[in-house]
C-alpha cells in the first residue's frame, strides 16, 4: 500500500549505504520535473519516523525541487526484516554487490544475525553471505567513502584494487593513498587500471607523480613509454606489450577463477577445455619466462 509521507518525517540513517551518482541524479531530476515521482520510496514504517532504505536519489531530487510530500511503500515495521526484504528484491531493485555487502554487515554487526540466519532468510548460500561480509571487512573507511560518494568506481575496486591486495599483499594505507590520489578525476576504468599497475608495481617515480596529482603525465608515460620509442625495435616494443598483457591477465584469471559466480555446466565444460590447453603450455612457458628473466637480468 502506497502512503504519502511528509519529507520531514524521513530518517536517513542508511543514506551512506547507497551509492551516489551525479549523472544518474541529474537524469532523475529532469524525469521528476516532467513526470513526477513514479515509483514509491521504500523503507521501514516505525511509530516515530519512516526509515528510508531505497529511494535516496528520489528523496534528494524531491528536496531540491521543494516537494513536501513523497509516495512511499513500507517493507514492514521491523528494521532487520525490512533490510532482508530489500535484499530479497534486490535483483529487480538493482542493489550493487557493495550495497548488498553493507546492508549484510549491518545485519551481522548491529542486528546480531548470523550468516546462517541471513542465508536462510534470503534463500542464499552461506558462502554468498560470507563473501559479501568479507568485502566490507577488507575495505577501509577512506575507500568505502570514495566509492559510495561516487568519486571512485566500484568496478575498479572490485576487479583491480582487490587483486593487488590479495596477490601482492598491498597494505590498506597504500590503497588509501592511491584511491585518494585518483578519485574524483573522471578517469576511465582502463586509466585507473593502468595507474594502479604503475603505482603498486612500477618504479618509485611513477608512485611519486601519482601522489603529486600528475595523473596525465603518468598516463602519457605508461601508454607511450619513451624507452620503446627511442631504444627498442618495433619487435621489442611488441614483446614488451605482450608481457604486460600476459601479466595483467594472469592476475585476473587467478582471481576470477575462484569466484562463486562461475558455476554453470556450460561454463565448466568450456573452461575445462581451455584450461587444459593452458596447462599443456605451462611448462614450456615457465621455462621461456625464466630464461628471459635471467637474460634480461644480466643486461
Amino acid at each position: 500500500m502506497i502512503k504519502q509521507i511528509e519529507i520531514t518525517e524521513f530518517d536517513l540513517r542508511y543514506e551512506s549505504y547507497r551509492m551516489k551518482s551525479k549523472w544518474a541524479e541529474k537524469t532523475l531530476l529532469n524525469s521528476i520535473l516532467e513526470y513526477g515521482i513514479r515509483d514509491p520510496l521504500l523503507g521501514v514504517n516505525t511509530s516515530e519516523s519512516y526509515i528510508l532504505l531505497d529511494g535516496f536519489k528520489r528523496y534528494r531530487c524531491a528536496k531540491s525541487l521543494g516537494l513536501g510530500i513523497l509516495p512511499c511503500s513500507s517493507l514492514g515495521s521491523d528494521e532487520a526484516l525490512s533490510i532482508i526484504e530489500l535484499l530479497r528484491i534486490s535483483n529487480s531493485k538493482s542493489l550493487s554487490i557493495l550495497e548488498q555487502a553493507k546492508l549484510i554487515d549491518e545485519l551481522l554487526t548491529v542486528h546480531n544475525m548470523s550468516n546462517t540466519d541471513i542465508a536462510r532468510s534470503l534463500e542464499k548460500s552461506k558462502s554468498w553471505v560470507s563473501m559479501r561480509a568479507g568485502i566490507i571487512g577488507e575495505m577501509s573507511e577512506c575507500v568505502m567513502g570514495k566509492i559510495f560518494s561516487g568519486d571512485f568506481p566500484m568496478y575498479s575496486y572490485m576487479y583491480t584494487i582487490r587483486q593487488f591486495m590479495r596477490m601482492n599483499c598491498v597494505p590498506k594505507k597504500e590503497v588509501d593513498e592511491f584511491v585518494r590520489s585518483v578519485s574524483g578525476k573522471h578517469l576511465s576504468l582502463r586509466d585507473i587500471e593502468l595507474l594502479a599497475h604503475g603505482y603498486f608495481k612500477g618504479p618509485e617515480e611513477i608512485r611519486r607523480h601519482i601522489k603529486n596529482q600528475n595523473i596525465m603525465w603518468v598516463l602519457s608515460s605508461i601508454k607511450e613509454p619513451s624507452s620503446c620509442k627511442t631504444e627498442c625495435s618495433e619487435f621489442e616494443c611488441g614483446m614488451i606489450r605482450d608481457l604486460e598483457i600476459t601479466g595483467k591477465y594472469m592476475s585476473r584469471v587467478t582471481c576470477k577463477s575462484r569466484d562463486s559466480r562461475c558455476k554453470t555446466n556450460s561454463f565448466f565444460s568450456q573452461a575445462n577445455l581451455l584450461s587444459g590447453g593452458i596447462l599443456r603450455q605451462i611448462e614450456p612457458f615457465s621455462k621461456a619466462i625464466k630464461d628471459l628473466y635471467d637474460r634480461s637480468g644480466k643486461a
